[in-house]
């Protein structure tokens, strides 16, 4: 598949012809979820759920569906009948072409005194998993992992560590959109060195096969 990455959290993933946008929040481009089959969103964060980037990829093309979390699918399932499915973990489906796993339950902590809400994880087609905002460690082999490489919620070695624990073949960054330019040339060689895969990072709009 043809694995294109959108500012922050935010891939288009394209396979047969068809899309699947995951994550299209306020930090990716306006027109993030534009001309997706397919969108799934891992949780109701801001910088992951856009409902006006969501209604501008649902709207755009009507035959469109989104599967996501009850908290995401509540805020937009009536402007959408029958178009907007609940997922949790365990659960399977199949989303414009795209063979789809759920992994996780919680967000990852933010501090003791915040509440952790829900947050799922999404492997495609066996292969490439997307955490969300949680070092979640699917009951699967990953081939391509989107590494969420700096959050409020995490830290170098904390990254470092998920990626041995994964064992992908590859890791891409995701969740990069607060890293600075200056910082970026440190976490490439911290991860690379110390994760035991191949880490890429990919500029808003590069695409490149997996």
């Amino acid at each position: 598949m043809k694995l294109t990455k959108k500012t922050h959290a935010c891939v288009r993933l394209e396979k047969d012809g068809r899309t699947l946008v995951i994550d299209p929040g306020t930090f990716s481009e306006e027109d993030a979820a534009v001309g997706a089959d397919a969108i799934l969103v891992t949780h109701e964060h801001m910088d992951h759920f856009d409902e006006g980037r969501l209604r501008a990829g649902l709207e755009t093309n009507p035959a469109a569906e989104l599967w996501t979390l009850r908290s995401v699918a509540e805020q937009v399932s009536a402007a959408f009948p029958g178009r907007v499915h609940t997922v949790g973990h365990g659960d399977t489906f199949s989303a414009a072409g795209f063979d789809v796993q759920v992994h996780g339950e919680l967000h990852a902590v933010i501090h003791p005194e915040i509440p952790r809400i829900t947050n799922v994880g999404y492997l495609v087609d066996g292969s490439l998993f997307h955490p969300g905002d949680a070092l979640t460690v699917p009951d699967h082999p990953v081939e391509t992992l989107m590494l969420p490489v700096q959050a409020p919620w995490n830290k170098i070695s904390e990254v470092i560590d998920y990626v041995r624990e994964v064992k992908p073949r590859r890791a891409f960054d995701i969740h990069d959109a607060l890293l600075a330019d200056l910082a970026r040339p440190v976490y490439d060689a911290q991860i690379g060195s110390l994760g035991g895969a191949d880490h890429g990072r990919l500029a808003p709009g590069e695409s490149t096969e997996v």
